[in-house]
């Protein structure tokens, strides 16, 4: 028996099976950075046009979690995708600097009696060292940008930038100072953001409160009595009983029905549909003996129960009568919005309003009975003193959703401050309010998913006043100055605002807190003074838009302060996307966005929140080092983003099998393109086989679904496709049925050639997919692909070699679909017959197909070729009528009937053909390899 394996053309390729990322893509990482290839691709692009995807900042706090993968590969693929597809897509990454957490951070470290400018100067340093620490990982991540030159708030450019911001608001007539309840944290000593705040469960006492009435003829008169027969009070329901000493008034519903029930010894006020349970709650009997409309009770005064003051009674469209509740709401005008607006419509003064609680949570020291207590601690001590005077009608501990500081996970109050705000319905230069631009807004934007828009418009459309200041030393100034009389902003605000921020620019935004006011005031600097206040956090990303994206900054671009997209996890509907929203339409009129795109959360396999506790934190460090970054890549666009997104170990571990398919069909069109130099061996499209010229038409549909897909952020899309491509098109048919071709037919012929092209240009087409996604990976395809290359796979385009089928082909698109559907048929009942040991291998075999009319004449256009489709040494086919005791199959009008051929098996090709033997010089082969031998004549292939 000779040996004829060198005759055969087998694969053969550089390109190793096993990926090897942990190791290899470091490397790749360097190569990248040392070609300065985010760079290269801008100069590649230059002229193009521009699709500006803006980076919401992440915090530079503490090192990167899953979290932020998922974020930075998501904006990486459509980078990438949308530089594929021949835009100039620039990514400039950014970091939030400034806050709270890095000067807590830094009290913790050094202590909390710093003086201002040197913790200043270790936020700073501290900041920088975080950026540094999350960069490198995002790099190694493989996601491409400007790393040399981000920006971040603390840039003084940037610092700058924001105070311009806030000037333009200023001119704009959008900001004012007011006191208002807001958002108040005693462990951050300021108030909070709307996003600043979550909810969790709080223990509260649950309170039921008399206050006897003042105007007693006037509540009879209500009720239609001459006069009260007893005393009388009315009832309020709270869960705050700290905010009684601050009570200023009582509100009702004007549309409510209210009672005057007799319980014996006083009558009370309730709201009539409440009484049984009131009355239940409070452990009473009772009587009503009257009734009345809640609007004849406006004004009607009662008694504060411990203090000499009154208490009177505000209409308000706010108060329920849900149940466990009186229908008459307590008012704190200085602890509650709803309260403050009530009492502030009524004609209370804001100096008139009690405010007893600091901002450490501590009563003022000179508060009757309870000064120098702090809130939660004293309420028990309210209680009692409720209960001494007799006003306490009932108390009942109950757990219930409260806010919390999402920093501290400490209960936060409403809190009453003077505060600088942005107002929501103050009108604008066009006459519209930012509430209405705004909500304009939205509706010019692309939602991704569609879901957002809704969630967003509701956002905007029912928020209070955007409270801006901030009592903090780490954060960008408000440089005001305040008229010391009249308490009015300097009349040339705007201008010296500018003043402060071209020193801010130059020094940072200690030129402000060390500027002596005269500096800038002269001689007026006596009666002003300088406002000390800063920014809140979401000011600082939220006016990014103005100062990175505009043509002035080094970042800028004509297309100036509207991006084409931002993206972000699903809360900053509440943070980034809002307050972005607001600064653009209050400075620009519009949103400085065209799009928004919104991913979920991550979780673990059964759905559950990442907790270090739990133990099912998945770190991206680890994957990167264990499995690489691209299986980490691979996993983020196999993953529907817009809701919660599963991740594991077992997950990952999936993923990666899936990516060792993509890996080893690349491999496989790699080596087989052995010998192939494309400026010589490529045949033009009308001169390859069939077969040859269906797959190539394959990989140009997909490529245009594939083109959509990555347009319209379809990341699963393209996973799933290119999946697909390469387990059913590529490996479950085209590359089983070419392996004969490839290996047996002589290394120049047009039969190995046909395919060879078919495979180069599958590869190219390949390498240019994959790469927004896995990139690291179709940088190696790439460079292995033989012929001309370029530096790089990310400075590529879609490829431009793919061609399509004329409609009217002989052998077209529903041809090859048909034949793909009858050998997916033949290839159970061969692996059936191998099962049962009727045959040892499908070589070994021969089938008839006994087929209706319509597939005979399908088939028979292959004739003899036809074997080398089913992968079998003979088919034959006969009429579905004669098909008696062959197999069904699922497919209709086929079935078969699989036998073990009688012939010797070829030892080149293995197939068992009647010609084995026959020549004395080459006794182990058939005819057909005989002739494909060197000297041979070679062998002609028309389909397959």
């Amino acid at each position: 028996m000779s040996d004829y394996k060198h005759t055969l053309n087998l694969p053969e390729t550089d390109f190793p099976m096993r990926g090897m990322l942990p190791k290899r893509e470091p490397a790749r990482v360097a190569q990248w950075t040392e070609m300065d290839l985010y760079h290269r691709l801008r100069e590649e692009r230059r002229g193009r046009e521009l699709f500006v995807l803006h980076d919401g900042p992440p915090y530079a706090n503490g090192s990167i979690h899953i979290g932020h993968a998922v974020n930075k590969i998501l904006k990486d693929i459509i980078v990438k995708s949308k530089n594929l597809a021949g835009f100039d897509a620039p990514y400039v990454p950014g970091w939030d600097c400034h806050g709270l957490p890095i000067e807590h951070k830094v009290e913790t470290t050094h202590g909390k009696h710093l003086e201002p400018e040197r913790a200043r100067e270790l936020c700073r340093e501290y900041a920088a060292e975080q950026i540094q620490g999350q960069l490198a990982d995002f790099v190694r991540l493989g996601v491409i940008g400007d790393w040399d030159n981000p920006y971040r708030s603390m840039d003084y450019v940037n610092e700058a930038g924001e105070i311009r911001a806030l000037a333009d608001m200023v001119e704009a007539g959008y900001v004012f100072k007011g006191l208002k309840p807001v958002n108040w944290c005693f462990d951050c000593g300021s108030a909070l953001a709307e996003a600043e705040v979550e909810y969790a469960d709080k223990k509260s006492d649950a309170i039921d409160v008399a206050f006897p009435v003042e105007d007693a003829d006037r509540l009879a008169a209500t009720f239609g009595l001459g006069e009260l027969p007893k005393p009388a009070a009315i009832v309020i329901w709270t869960t705050t009983p700290w905010t009684i000493p601050a009570n200023q008034a009582l509100n009702m519903h004007p549309d409510f029905t209210y009672a005057l029930v007799d319980t014996g010894d006083r009558l009370l006020v309730l709201a009539e549909d409440l009484v049984e349970s009131c009355l239940s709650r409070f452990g009473l009997q009772g009587e009503v003996i009257a009734t009345a409309q809640g609007e004849a009770f406006d004004g009607i005064r009662f008694r504060h129960p411990f203090y000499d003051r009154l208490s009177p009674v505000y209409l308000a469209d706010y108060v329920e009568s849900e149940e466990g509740s009186t229908g008459i709401v307590h008012s704190a005008p200085a602890y509650g919005v709803d309260d403050f607006v009530t009492c502030r419509a009524h004609g209370m003064a804001f100096e008139e309003i009690e405010s007893p609680v600091q901002g450490n949570g501590v009563y003022v020291d000179d508060l009757p009975f309870f000064g120098g207590q702090m809130i939660w601690k004293a309420n028990p001590q309210i209680v009692a003193k409720l209960e001494e005077v007799g006003a306490l009608m009932a108390h009942t501990p109950i757990v219930h959703s409260y806010m919390h500081c999402w920093r501290h996970k400490s209960p936060v109050i409403y809190r009453a401050t003077a505060q600088w705000f942005v107002g929501m319905d103050i009108q604008g230069k066009d006459g519209r309010t930012l509430r209405e631009l705004a909500l304009d807004g939205i509706e010019s934007t692309t939602f991704t998913p569609a879901w957002g828009k809704a969630r967003l418009h509701s956002m905007i459309a029912n928020r209070p006043d955007w409270c801006i200041s901030r009592q903090r030393n780490w954060g960008v100034p408000i440089p005001f100055f305040l008229h010391k009389a009249t308490g009015e902003l300097h009349p040339r605000t705007v201008e010296l605002m500018e003043e402060a921020a071209k020193r801010v620019e130059q020094e940072g935004i200690d030129a402000w807190f060390r500027l002596d006011p005269a500096e800038l005031l002269g001689e007026e600097a006596a009666h002003y003074d300088k406002v000390t206040d800063t920014l809140d956090v979401w000011f600082d990303s939220g006016t990014t838009h103005r100062h990175v994206l505009r043509g002035s900054h080094p970042h800028g671009h004509e297309q100036g302060p509207i991006a084409d997209l931002y993206l972000e996890g699903s809360d900053q509907h509440r943070g980034w996307f809002h307050s972005s929203l607001l600064t653009g339409c209050a400075i620009d009129g519009h949103p400085p966005y065209r799009g928004l795109l919104t991913h979920g959360f991550t979780v673990d396999a059964q759905g559950r929140k990442m907790s270090k506790s739990v133990g099912n934190v998945v770190a991206p460090q680890e994957v990167m080092d264990k499995l690489g970054a691209d299986i980490l890549r691979l996993w983020v666009a196999s993953t529907d983003y817009g809701g919660e997104m599963a991740v594991s170990d077992e997950i990952l571990k999936r993923t990666a099998d899936v990516y060792r398919r993509i890996r080893n069909t690349s491999r496989f069109l790699l080596a087989n393109l052995n010998g192939f130099e494309p400026e010589r061996d490529v045949l033009p499209f009308g001169e390859m086989l069939a077969l040859d010229q269906w797959v190539v038409d394959r990989a140009a549909q997909l490529q245009a679904r594939i083109q959509v897909a990555f347009e319209e952020y379809r990341f699963l899309d393209v996973y799933q496709q290119v999946h697909g491509f390469c387990a059913r098109e590529l490996g479950g048919f085209y590359l089983d049925v070419i392996k004969d071709r490839q290996y047996t037919t002589q290394a120049d012929s047009v039969a190995r050639r046909s395919a060879q092209t078919a495979l180069y240009h599958v590869v190219e087409a390949l390498s240019r997919w994959v790469a927004p996604i896995l990139s690291f990976t179709a940088e190696e395809i790439f460079e292995h692909i033989p012929g001309k290359r370029g530096e790089s796979v990310l400075l590529e385009e879609y490829y431009p070699g793919l061609e399509t089928l004329a409609d009217d082909a002989a052998m077209g698109r529903d041809f090859w679909e048909r034949v793909l559907t009858v050998k997916q048929a033949v290839n159970k009942c061969l692996e059936d017959a191998r099962n049962a040991k009727t045959i040892k291998g499908s070589l070994a075999a021969e089938v008839t197909l006994y087929v209706d009319d319509g597939l005979h004449r399908t088939l028979a256009q292959l004739g003899d070729e036809l074997r080398f489709v089913m992968l079998t040494s003979e088919v034959r086919l006969a009429p579905l009528a004669q098909a008696r005791g062959a197999e069904a199959t699922e497919l209709e009008g086929l079935k078969v009937a699989v036998a073990e051929s009688p012939n010797n098996k070829c030892e080149r090709c293995w197939h068992h053909r009647e010609d084995v033997g026959t020549h004395p010089e080459h006794p182990d082969l058939c005819g057909r390899c005989i002739s494909n031998l060197p000297d041979g004549a070679g062998e002609t292939r028309h389909f397959a």
